[in-house]
């Protein structure tokens, strides 16, 4: 038997057995163990164990096993639990009511409709929703000091100058912030997803030729940080799973860094600058050609994947095409979604006697209109299903509109009234409009077709 599967043996003993294992974590020199029933865990034979340094007791209970070991440990701790790194446990159904019962029969029912597709872009999502807050920051921030420069305000100002450093920060080193989410999502040291992200934007790059031409610098885009950080995690844990604790901390990275170093420079790069140029030439490519119908077809199944959770595996769509053409064309077209869904549930108000359904309706409204959909989309449009069919319809006018006008916006983050000041080219009225336009045909769908009083009976 392996020291590392005796010592989680030996430590799963002390603490109740794998039963009383909520979850299973882990930092660089420390086992970190949510307990079911902490009374159960007998910290003085902890401490006895083979191997075991210290034990701390907080918010988790903190086995200090040291650097090397603790990424073995916790990972002879999942097998012997069952349960992967940082997952929690299922709940005891026994002892459940019938509400959290029902509760919980939906969550199966999601997970057993899983698809490949769904998980990733889940995964896409769980990468970029932590950056969501800098990004809307620094897209506030830019889209203010552009609309200034557009009203004269002179640019080489010193507190100008300042507020373009603040906006453009976050985008300067996304791609590192992008890779240690990465790493981190997949379970791996988020240092060396970071490192894959700063390679493939070193500016170094551009001093080095492979295939006869030299790099480009982001050759590639988010894609291939994704890819990049995602390998770098799957051979970390390689390297680590025949490496000797002793001298695991000094190359298990450096083999990781060297190994994916040479393999994002010979082959992600290529390999991901042309599917990034597939994605992002070919969605400009689609607007300028389909026009009307592709902007509609677009905003029209925005707000499906807005329901499903998967609106945020986009993400990286927009800060490609922000990268590669300055601005997100796509954006403004996806937020008529949201425009859609207010313009209905308008109508909703206007023709209900449900005081309850009303009263929802003024709660998530206002926030419905700057841009945030979802107290719209679960309190009352999807409950009542007819609506939401009829908010989508809108939205394809809305976007239809968008693609004609062929507005785009310099950030990203944020939706519905509160993008205006991010559009870019000063098309803030066209962006307007195409609000606007969601709105009228949302309510007039809705209120023709999508609503009858009865349906406000479950609310």
């Amino acid at each position: 038997m392996k020291k590392e599967q005796k010592m989680a043996q030996d430590i799963l003993k002390q603490v109740g057995g794998k039963e009383n294992i909520q979850r299973v974590a882990h930092c660089m020199t420390r086992l970190r163990l949510s307990l079911k029933d902490d009374s159960k865990a007998n910290i003085n034979d902890l401490k006895r164990i083979d191997g075991v340094m210290g034990v701390v007791e907080d918010d988790t209970l903190q086995i200090v096993v040291g650097p090397g070991t603790v990424n073995k440990v916790a990972a002879e701790m999942s097998n012997e639990t069952g349960l992967a790194i940082g997952e929690e446990a299922a709940v005891n159904e026994g002892n459940m009511d019938f509400s959290e019962k029902a509760e919980l029969d939906r969550e199966k029912m999601k997970q057993k409709n899983k698809t490949p597709f769904k998980l990733f872009l889940r995964r896409v999502g769980n990468i970029f929703i932590p950056l969501i807050p800098g990004l809307i920051a620094s897209g506030i921030i830019n889209g203010a000091a552009n609309f200034a420069k557009n009203a004269g305000v002179d640019e080489t100002a010193t507190y100008m100058q300042i507020l373009l450093l603040l906006g453009s920060t976050v985008f300067t080193y996304l791609a590192i912030l992008v890779g240690w989410n990465t790493a981190k999502e997949f379970g791996g040291t988020p240092v060396l997803g970071a490192i894959a992200g700063g390679i493939l934007f070193n500016p170094l790059l551009a001093d080095i030729t492979i295939y006869g031409e030299p790099l480009v610098v982001g050759r590639g885009g988010l894609f291939g940080v994704i890819f990049a950080a995602w390998l770098m995690t799957f051979v970390e844990k390689k390297v680590r799973s025949v490496m000797h604790s002793s001298i695991d901390i000094l190359f298990t990275p450096l083999i990781t860094v060297l190994v994916v170093g040479f393999i994002s420079l010979y082959a992600i790069v290529p390999v991901a600058g042309v599917l990034s140029d597939i994605i992002t030439t070919g969605l400009i490519s689609a607007l300028d050609v389909g026009g009307v119908v592709a902007g509609g077809v677009l905003a029209a199944f925005f707000l499906p994947l807005v329901m499903l959770g998967l609106h945020h595996g986009l993400t990286p769509i927009h800060v490609e095409l922000m990268n590669t053409f300055g601005s997100t064309a796509l954006l403004p077209i996806l937020a008529m979604a949201g425009a859609g869904q207010v313009g209905g549930t308008i109508a909703i108000y206007v023709k209900t006697k449900n005081q309850r359904l009303r009263n929802i309706i003024k709660g998530a409204l206002p926030v419905g209109i700057l841009g945030i959909g979802e107290p719209l989309l679960y309190g009352v449009t999807l409950p009542l299903g007819r609506p939401f069919i009829t908010a989508c319809m809108g939205a394809a006018f809305g976007g239809a509109f968008q693609a004609v006008m062929h507005t785009a916006a310099q950030g990203i983050g944020v939706s519905g009234i509160s993008l205006i000041p991010l559009i870019a080219d000063s098309k803030y009225i066209w962006y307007f409009l195409g609000l606007v336009v969601s709105y009228v045909f949302g309510f007039i769908f809705t209120y023709l077709f999508g609503f009858k009083e009865r349906m406000a009976e479950g609310i």
